[in-house]
């Protein structure tokens, strides 16, 4: 009998052990899932901008400018266009193809742009 309960204890500790571990996982997750980014295509972002308003997102697409005015943005095969600010940091990579987060911003008047927060170059077919 001594056994028994000795054995239905050792599996109770090891129970609340699990959900201990199980609750310090979850919060952990919660935690660095509200900062990484969200992997959105262009066409994505092209069919359902306002879906996307004010998250933080990673895209991908190259680098193409217009002088007048001055601008920047990244497109993809399709034409589906993101613009890119601040222009100063896009500039540099005129013509490469990149992986860019940042905040995603729609407006209807404005269109679609991203404020940068990290910009990498990618290798030919980058993906």
């Amino acid at each position: 009998m001594r056994a028994a309960v000795q054995s239905r204890q050792s599996s109770r500790r090891a129970r609340v052990r699990a959900l201990g571990v199980a609750g310090l996982f979850a919060a952990l997750a919660a935690c660095g899932g509200e900062d990484a980014p969200r992997e959105v295509t262009l066409a994505v972002l092209a069919a359902d901008p306002a879906g996307h308003d004010g998250a933080v997102i990673a895209t991908q697409g190259e680098v193409r400018h217009f002088d007048d005015p001055l601008h920047y943005w990244i497109e993809d095969a399709d034409l589906n266009r993101v613009e890119i600010f601040p222009h100063e940091a896009i500039a540099p990579h005129l013509g490469e193809r990149v992986r860019v987060v940042g905040e995603f911003q729609y407006a209807p008047a404005e269109g679609r742009r991203l404020t940068l927060e990290s910009v990498e170059v990618l290798q030919d077919g980058g993906g």
